[in-house]
């Protein structure tokens, strides 16, 4: 080498990591003005149609469902219209428990409290102590939260499709996947959830958080946002399961892997080996951790601490340490066994096509139905229509992106899937799916690959939330 060459080397060495610094720049103020973009378009669209339905059909029959006055309304006529897409069923329990606690020694009056668990409501709680109201206090975490998520996800689309898996399109289209991944997120069907007092926005930035970090080799900030996660919804201990596996298998962004992958020790151990020898070495190469534990495994026995707190905290009150599971019985949920849901989901569904087909109210073809047969019937087609959706998706995510996201999708759903509601055995699974942010980024890789249905799907989707939306501002009960 001579010194013209060996110059001209130290400078491309040298400014190799001002290129991965800009590269990093670039990426990340993409992602703010994308996630910024999706957010007050959805949320646009949220506003105007919640706003615009109640100012057509009025407030609804079941307005006076629970609707403490100075939590969900007193706010005068343009007060009260306006915090109609944000200030309904659900909502009032976050904000009365963020004012007057759980308060367990008034049991069973205020049992379905302990359902709702407390980190949110101590995000309404401190918000509110600038003397913002509780009702503003609550779009605003949920608004922080999303903005948060949907920054987040891009971020996470983007690194999974450099990583070059199966989920990598090449030809350019990263960044429309992770574009799409976002506005799939703010404009899903029930995304109106994520502006409204509800815990969605703040669960899914917490989730969307540990993958990020987990990625990344993170482990203290793993465990934290585990924990809060666990604070947030009982749904939060799943994310204990993707978190190990991304610990133990990766992918990691931290070091590299310290045994041999799965398709090298099935080569090497294979070759001349009968097939059930060969499928056996097979499957112990995959189940072999691709990385080697150390101390910073201890971080994760931070995720269950949110759940432990918060009934620690129930029973130093005087309640019950298991209140916020048992609640679950007080809003009719019960154990039916793993997925079995979603059995009773497809024959409730069924009965109500029977019920709607028949043009009769008389006779029911369910068991237990509350309201007009009719409305429940409905409901449960719709709730199959979305389980029915979700189920391509599902597979999509198992076969497209790293195992750990499969893990914890499947798993996630196994809660409302094993503890169906009786009239209704699929009840707020819209809800649940919302959140479970890997099935938008697989579709949002789908949609990628096909520029014709783009815009057909996600106009599909910010209809059907401005429809939802509509109902949820009049009163009407959603998912």
């Amino acid at each position: 080498m001579n010194p013209d060459t060996a110059e001209l080397a130290i400078v491309e060495t040298a400014s190799e990591p001002a290129v991965v610094v800009r590269s990093l720049d670039a990426e990340r103020m993409t992602a703010a003005r994308e996630s910024w973009r999706a957010l007050w378009s959805s949320r646009l669209v949220v506003w105007v149609a919640g706003v615009g339905t109640l100012l057509v059909f009025g407030f609804g029959p079941a307005r006076s469902a629970f609707n403490p006055h100075g939590l969900t309304r007193g706010f005068g006529w343009l007060g009260d219209l306006l915090a109609a897409p944000a200030a309904r069923w659900d909502a009032a329990w976050y904000m009365v428990i963020a004012h007057y606690g759980y308060r367990p020694d008034l049991t069973p009056f205020t049992a379905p409290r302990t359902a709702f668990f407390p980190l949110y409501p101590l995000g309404l709680r401190g918000i509110s102590m600038f003397g913002i109201p509780l009702v503003i206090a609550g779009v605003l975490l949920s608004l922080i939260a999303l903005a948060l998520a949907l920054y987040g996800i891009h971020r996470l689309t983007t690194l999974e499709l450099a990583r070059g898996g199966r989920l990598s399109l090449g030809n350019g289209r990263g960044g429309e996947v992770a574009r799409l991944a976002v506005l799939l997120t703010a404009f899903a069907p029930m995304a109106f959830y994520f502006s409204a007092i509800y815990s969605e926005s703040l669960y899914l930035a917490l989730s969307v958080g540990l993958f990020w970090s987990a990625r990344q080799g993170r482990w203290a900030l793993v465990g934290v946002l585990g924990a809060l996660a666990g604070a947030t919804r009982s749904t939060g201990l799943v994310l204990a399961l993707p978190a190990v596996i991304i610990y133990l298998y990766g992918p990691r962004e931290d070091r590299p892997v310290d045994f041999p992958s799965a398709e090298r020790v099935r080569r090497r151990d294979t070759d001349g080996g009968s097939a059930p020898l060969t499928a056996a070495i097979a499957l112990l190469g995959r189940l072999r951790p691709r990385y080697r534990v150390r101390r910073d495994l201890l971080w994760l026995t931070l995720l269950p601490v949110g759940v432990a707190a918060y009934g620690v905290l129930l029973g130093l009150s005087g309640g019950d340490v298991l209140a916020p599971f048992h609640a679950q019985g007080v809003w009719g949920r019960h154990f039916t066994g793993p997925y079995v849901g979603v059995w009773d989901g497809v024959r409730a569904a069924f009965d109500g096509a029977r019920q709607l087909l028949s043009f009769q109210r008389h006779h029911v073809y369910f068991a237990a139905a509350g309201g007009s047969p009719f409305v429940v019937a409905g409901h449960n087609l719709m709730l199959l229509a979305f389980l029915v959706a979700a189920v391509p998706a599902v597979v999509g995510v198992l076969r497209a992106l790293p195992i750990a996201y499969g893990a914890y999708v499947v798993a996630a759903l196994a809660l409302p899937l094993s503890y169906p509601v009786v009239a209704q055995p699929l009840m707020s699974l819209p809800r649940f799916l919302v959140a479970l942010f890997p099935l938008n980024i697989w579709l949002a890789s789908w949609l990628a690959a096909r520029p014709r249905a783009r815009l057909p799907a996600l106009a599909l989707s910010a209809l059907l939330m401005a429809g939802f939306v509509g109902q949820f501002a009049t009163w009407h009960w959603v998912a």
